[in-house]
């Protein structure tokens, strides 16, 4: 979605990455309603930079709309489930957005944010619990006891993205 800004001195026309910028405001509403995280943490921004691009890169008719929100809830669960490849997912889709975007010749601001928030979350890790750990070592843990492990942002924000749909 390519939306056209006031134009500028010089002719050109100023591209607006609207899609993109809605999509993140659904998956921070999202998480604000959901109360997971302080918004200032960067557990909230991995939950939310998962869920806008889930939202963003599932919308392949390229028309996010506030009436298709609630229609999309159930694909964006579905999506964010444990047991599913998403970050498989992203990578395909994000491939496949920009070969489309290389061909057609026009810049997607759109696009580019989406890679941003996808380079973050790969790149970045958080020390979180450890959820994979085996329980039953004998000790009880605390909820800031037991072990933590360094894991990339979007193992731990997609979860959280999950949640919070679910609390919606």
């Amino acid at each position: 979605m390519l939306h056209r800004g006031h134009e500028s001195t010089d002719g050109d026309e100023l591209a607006v990455p609207m899609a993109w910028l809605y999509a993140e405001y659904i998956a921070d509403e999202l998480l604000r309603t959901g109360d997971l995280m302080p918004p200032t943490s960067f557990e909230f921004r991995a939950g939310r930079d998962a869920l806008a691009l889930t939202v963003f890169l599932s919308d392949t008719d390229g028309e996010l709309s506030g009436i298709r929100v609630i229609s999309q809830l159930e694909n964006w669960l579905a999506l964010t489930a444990y047991d599913q490849p998403w970050q498989d997912w992203v990578r395909a889709r994000m491939a496949e957005l920009t070969e489309r975007a290389a061909g057609s010749g026009v810049p997607c601001p759109d696009l580019a944010l989406a890679w941003d928030a996808w380079r973050w979350l790969e790149e970045t890790e958080l020390l979180a619990p450890d959820l994979d750990a085996v329980p039953g070592g004998g000790a009880v843990f605390g909820e800031d006891d037991g072990p933590k492990v360094w894991t990339p942002a979007w193992r731990l924000g997609l979860p959280l993205g999950h949640l919070a749909i679910h609390l919606f």
